[in-house]
């Protein structure tokens, strides 16, 4: 089997099992491996380190699958191993029918991404080594599931840096539609082959319901609302109104779709179509003042390079949200970016209580949902930063 042969010095985070090797840590090949083929990971001295796809394209060269040379990884080993990963959400099946079923690298599956949306998955493949296998997967998923339709949306941004054309249709059945999940009690409307990531922010799912917990009898404002996660969890929890904002008409008429699915009165719900950053800055001009603010805005910093540019994005929309909170009210708010650590997220908040001129009490501290689990080696697995704080 060919080889990629590591730096000396440069194997330490191999044996602290994270799963990425760039190309800086490589002292040479062995034969001549292509990409999406599984090599054999060696120490400057020969040992055996790991086994890995490989992609030359990608300044991520390989990505380990297997600490142990005696395993084959083959299309029974991925059967195995995406057996387990369904394994671990059983306990999710009760309470609703959309999830993650694998989680890339934190799922010990580096590339593949599966999410199930009732009786219709969608899978990314994110690297080389899933794209030459996707078929073989497909067909493990059908086996495993019983479910006929598969669709690709392997059209996330990443698949270029691994110097792959973005890619989408059915792998195995037909196009889905529009298809209907219930999460915590509330239908949704999702689109898996054109929504925004595949279809619904499936990472959201726990805080949606934690951020409910605050909302009975408040007047809220739901920035970046796209199909009304935040929105439809606080009117089923008792908020006395909410004003949704998105850019996006197609994600707005995804949210009158849902209000209508869950029987929500006219008029309790204000949907606008706007740009966030203005609309705050209108209503804090007006002295237009709400109860609770949840910001749940896109990737701000996609890498560190973005860091401080993301860091003074976050600030300034913060800062605008806490000038139109009443005082006492609730601040929800995020960051999905992974050029944003959680301190340098805490900080930007810091940062915008200061220049508000108010006083910020963090009350709670939120993550991505449990089918979206962070592995400890793994760090980058944690990307979903949240706050739940009172503003005073």
């Amino acid at each position: 089997m060919n080889s990629i042969i590591i730096k000396p010095g440069r194997e330490r985070s191999i044996h602290h099992r994270h799963p990425w090797i760039f190309t800086g840590a490589v002292l040479k090949t062995t034969g001549e491996p292509t990409a999406g083929e599984i090599v054999h990971i060696r120490d400057y001295e020969g040992a055996f380190l790991a086994q890995a796809h490989y992609n030359p394209r990608s300044k991520i060269c390989a990505r380990i699958l297997e600490f142990r040379e005696d395993i084959i990884i083959d299309a029974a080993w991925w059967e195995r191993m995406i057996r387990a990963s369904i394994g671990r959400r059983r306990e999710l099946s009760s309470e609703t029918d959309a999830m993650r079923l694998v989680f890339g690298e934190a799922d010990f599956l580096p590339g593949l991404i599966v999410d199930r949306y009732g009786s219709t998955l969608v899978l990314q493949a994110l690297t080389a080594g899933v794209e030459n296998i996707k078929g073989i997967i497909a067909g493990i998923l059908h086996s495993i599931l019983k479910l006929d339709d598969i669709y690709e949306r392997s059209d996330a941004a990443i698949r270029a840096l691994e110097g792959l054309p973005e890619s989408s249709g059915p792998l195995m059945g037909r196009t889905p539609g529009d298809v209907i999940i219930k999460e915590n009690g509330i239908m949704y409307s999702v689109e898996p082959a054109i929504g925004q990531k595949t279809g619904f922010f499936l990472d959201q799912r726990d805080n949606r319901k934690i951020a409910s917990s605050y909302a009975a009898g408040k007047e809220i404002l739901d920035c970046f609302c796209y199909s009304g996660g935040f929105t439809l969890s606080a009117l089923k929890a008792g908020a006395s109104s909410v004003v949704s904002i998105d850019s996006s008409a197609e994600a707005l008429k995804l949210l009158e779709e849902n209000l209508r699915l869950n029987n929500i009165p006219e008029g309790i719900c204000s949907i606008q179509r706007d740009d966030v950053f203005t609309c705050l800055r209108v209503f804090r001009d007006e002295g237009r003042l709400f109860d609770m603010v949840v910001l749940d805005p896109p990737k701000f910093a996609p890498s560190r390079q973005y860091r401080n540019r993301g860091m003074r994005a976050y600030k300034d929309i913060n800062l605008l949200a806490m000038n139109i909170l009443r005082p006492g009210g609730i601040l929800v708010t995020f960051s999905c970016s992974g050029g944003i650590s959680a301190a340098d997220f805490r900080m930007t908040v810091s940062w915008a209580g200061t220049d508000a001129l108010r006083e910020v009490q963090i009350v709670q501290v939120l993550t991505q949902a449990t089918d979206h689990p962070v592995l400890l080696s793994y760090p980058q697995s944690e990307y979903l930063k949240g706050l739940v704080c009172i503003v005073i």
